[in-house]
């Protein structure tokens, strides 16, 4: 297992939940929400170096069929901008199939309801993939996902 510190992305169409992992890369927490849009890149980038993050892994949301719609689209762009921007920190896309759904099920087992989970649910289903792609490093050994090479787009 590497060693530092990640973020953990879960981009959205509104919000982006942001979670961060300990240095050895055992637990992911829940950080902040962004609003996407305007500064949100920039935001994210500020904390990758506040909390001198080496990778930051956002989640790319395939079908259940494994294939890439709309939304993938759309995590591939921020991903590639997000990339750009925190250079020369890696940036990896991993698949996030249903951690939306998996994030609210908790919310709502936890007896959140209404505006106090949607406040969070962004956050919680950045913990899952952030979680999600430590298990998968720690029991295989290899890198989760893939990179997101810099352009100069």
């Amino acid at each position: 297992m590497r060693f530092g510190v990640r973020l953990g992305i879960d981009p959205g169409d509104a919000r982006i939940g942001v979670a961060t992992s300990d240095p050895s890369g055992f637990l992911a927490t829940p950080v902040e929400t962004v609003r996407t849009g305007r500064g949100d890149v920039r935001r994210i980038a500020q904390l990758v170096v506040e909390r001198e993050a080496v990778e930051v892994v956002v989640g790319l949301p395939r079908s259940l069929s494994g294939t890439e719609g709309p939304a993938a689209v759309k995590a591939r762009d921020f991903a590639a901008r997000l990339a750009r921007r925190v250079a020369p920190t890696p940036v990896r896309l991993c698949d996030e199939r249903l951690t939306t759904v998996s994030a609210e099920s908790m919310l709502r087992e936890q007896g959140r309801h209404g505006a106090k989970r949607r406040a969070v649910v962004d956050q919680a289903a950045a913990v899952l993939i952030l979680q999600t792609a430590l298990d998968t490093e720690r029991s295989s050994g290899q890198a989760p996902g893939e990179i997101v090479e810099v352009t100069d787009e």
